[in-house]
């Protein structure tokens, strides 16, 4: 039987306006190795991008993996330490009686990966000179400044229902 690895993801998300073209990025820590990946998105939010940055980091390991995930977002952080995620889910993806719940396209993703990995949320303060969060968001800023980024079915579909 092997030994579950330790793995650390620093994520951040970024948008140009909110909705306007955003970015994530992410860098995966793992016995002194570093990896950083960032992508981007022609429309989307900033939520949206925060949510998909702890996305592709997790769907980025190979195994199951204990994980300590860093993010600025108190959205994603507290959303998911306090099982606000999992009663959205259970109520149909309602915040409460009124308020459906944003971005469930991305948090049921989340959740997925979450299921198979060992997951923590730890929050860091954006711009408060943690180096690799300050990476993440130089990062994330470039992708969402890239030409011809593609299109986020998630959000166009999420602001079509509203």
């Amino acid at each position: 039987m092997r030994k579950i690895k330790h793995v650390t993801i620093y994520t951040d998300g970024a948008c140009l306006g909110n909705p306007g073209p955003g970015g994530y990025a992410i860098i995966l820590l793992y016995q002194g190795r570093k990896r950083e990946l960032s992508g981007g998105y022609r429309r989307t939010t900033n939520n949206r991008m925060e949510i998909m940055a702890a996305i592709v980091g997790l769907g980025a390991l190979k195994e199951k993996c204990q994980v300590m995930l860093y993010s600025d977002s108190e959205y994603l952080v507290k959303a998911m330490s306090r099982g606000w995620v999992q009663r959205w889910r259970a109520s149909g993806w309602k915040r409460n009686k009124r308020e459906k719940a944003l971005n469930p396209d991305l948090w049921e993703k989340l959740l997925r990966l979450c299921e198979h990995h060992e997951v923590q949320f730890g929050w860091v303060k954006g711009h408060g000179g943690t180096p690799e969060n300050v990476r993440c968001d130089e990062l994330a800023m470039q992708a969402a400044q890239q030409p011809n980024l593609p299109v986020d079915d998630g959000y166009i579909s999420q602001s079509e229902a509203r």
